[in-house]
């Protein structure tokens, strides 16, 4: 079987050289080898090429036979590392809380523990008879949410 901390060393090495990040990277029990990449700016098809170069380069397929799949994270899909939600910043995302709820707003912090997303709601004040639309920041931990990911808008 094909170690994966090989196999993620010689990413790591490809990734050293541009402004990608890796975002998944599995190596399952018959050696299909799967990893996603992503940037800020998209990701071209030539690059994820030039990693899966790289990569065969530096796997001997006379030692062990393998697989290989190189790709980008997908638009619309769940963001499963940090630099996803920091390219993200600005832009509309979804998130869904671990009890089933969904909020949809603006990305507008990233930190370690937690992100900040800019809803509207409505919010009723006091002495108000109805319920006012309002913009409100919610924080939400990494832990506390079962998926964000980024919303396509179409005008």
């Amino acid at each position: 079987m094909i170690d994966k901390k090989k196999v993620e060393q010689v990413v790591n090495e490809w990734l050293a050289k541009t402004d990608y990040f890796l975002v998944d990277l599995t190596v399952s029990a018959d050696d299909r080898i799967v990893v996603v990449i992503d940037h800020a700016e998209g990701v071209w098809i030539e690059d994820c090429a030039e990693l899966s170069r790289h990569i065969e380069n530096q796997l001997s397929r006379d030692e062990e036979d393998y697989e290989l799949e190189v790709g980008s994270a997908g638009l619309g899909q769940p963001f499963r590392v940090k630099q996803q939600y920091e390219i993200h910043i600005g832009k509309t995302v979804e998130t869904q809380t671990l009890d089933g709820k969904k909020w949809q707003g603006t990305l507008v912090k990233v930190d370690d523990e937690a992100f900040t997303v800019l809803t509207t709601q409505k919010v009723k004040l006091e002495g108000a008879k109805r319920p006012k639309q309002m913009e409100v920041e919610m924080q939400f931990h990494y832990n506390e949410v079962a998926y964000t990911k980024y919303l396509i808008k179409l005008k």
